[in-house]
């Protein structure tokens, strides 16, 4: 049996880590950015679940922007895949990329060994979507031990717009 990664705990800051953009630059994600952010956490090139999510989020990514959210994803996939599924895809959101093993941890993600060398190359997380509050603090975490199970973004969104309008706390803090 597998012990529990601990989850970032609901109305705490979320745990600060660095990943790289498809420049090469250092991207620090956890840090309260004075705005609400949506952090989507994929698994990489090689899910086609996680490009049908991501093309989801591109079509809706105004929505998202114009409720005051910014938006970012990020994987363990290196640069040079990244590069690849933005030129496939043309994303215009950020994008982050080399997220490293403990920092998947420290968010509590599932992480997973590929099932043939032909998925990919490296162990990967799995799905996870936080939405953070302008402080930093975890509002929702949504964490999956598979690509068939996420938010559906449209949902998200209005329980989110609900929660910013009427003042809402982060819930699934009673120990």
């Amino acid at each position: 049996m597998n012990s529990a990664t601990p989850k970032p705990a609901a109305g705490e800051l979320l745990p600060v880590f660095t990943a790289m953009d498809v420049d090469g630059k250092s991207v620090s994600i956890g840090n309260p950015t004075g705005k609400w952010m949506l952090l989507v956490v994929y698994r990489g090139k090689h899910c086609g679940r996680c490009k049908m999510y991501l093309n989801n989020l591109e079509s809706m990514q105004q929505e998202w922007t114009d409720a005051g959210f910014e938006i970012l994803a990020v994987s363990g996939d290196s640069q040079d895949k990244l590069k690849q599924d933005l030129a496939e895809f043309g994303w215009t959101f950020p994008i982050a990329c080399n997220m490293q093993e403990p920092d998947m941890h420290k968010l509590g993600l599932y992480v997973s060994d590929p099932l043939t060398p032909d998925e990919t190359d490296s162990r990967f997380a799995e799905p996870g979507v936080f939405c953070l509050r302008p402080d930093g603090t975890v509002q929702i975490a949504a964490i999956s031990n598979g690509p068939s199970a996420r938010p559906d973004l449209a949902a998200l969104l209005d329980g989110m717009i609900f929660t910013i309008k009427n003042e809402k706390p982060a819930r699934g803090m009673a120990v």
